[in-house]
């Protein structure tokens, strides 16, 4: 039975051995801290906090930099949609105008025969369908001369017109709501020289 209780004896030092605690020294920790240990880590702890503070203060000007830059790229988005979709139909237009053109030839040249009636409803039908789709034509004759809605195409000196404005209009300008289509060629009134 010695034995057995020499056993237990040398397990129960063993055990308590290993939940012994370590010496507060060797944690770093001191039971008793002095003042001159206090004050001297309080700069240090002052500066690490100014430091977290600043870089704090980074981030939250960068975090709101980033929100601005994002909201900025989402209107961007949304007002390229929105001329995408109001202008989508450029190119269809453009190649409609020609055709415009051709009716209103026609029209010049056939009075009061019954194709000319037939020409002037299909012409109107297809001027009520762009004017849905936002074309307008450009106001020319008479108007004066405007080189971001009319091309001169000559200049001619007369009296008929007021100087520097519209005499003739030889082909009809269009716009596709705010955006010009084509310039309507024109012919420029000038006053001759005296």
């Amino acid at each position: 039975m010695g034995k057995a209780n020499g056993k237990g004896e040398v397990e129960r030092k063993r055990m308590d051995a290993e939940h012994e605690l370590p010496p507060a020294e060797e944690d770093g920790f001191a039971e008793s801290a002095s003042a001159a240990d206090v004050a001297e880590d309080a700069p240090a702890a002052e500066n690490e906090l100014a430091r977290v503070r600043a870089e704090r203060d980074q981030l939250l000007d960068r975090i709101a930099r980033q929100q601005a830059e994002f909201e900025n790229v989402r209107k961007r988005a949304a007002r390229e949609q929105r001329d995408f979709k109001d202008y989508a139909v450029t190119e269809a237009v453009q190649s409609l105008l020609p055709v415009l053109d051709s009716f209103e030839r026609a029209l010049k040249t056939a009075p009061g025969s019954e194709f000319r009636s037939g020409v002037e409803l299909i012409h109107k039908q297809l001027a009520d369908a762009l004017a849905r789709l936002g074309v307008r034509a450009i106001a020319a004759q008479g108007e004066p001369f405007d080189p971001r809605h009319h091309e001169a195409v000559e200049v001619v000196e007369s009296t008929a017109a007021a100087d520097h404005h519209v005499l003739e209009e030889l082909q009809r300008g269009y716009m596709l709501k705010e955006r010009l289509l084509r310039p309507a060629m024109v012919r420029v009134a000038k006053h001759p020289k005296k």
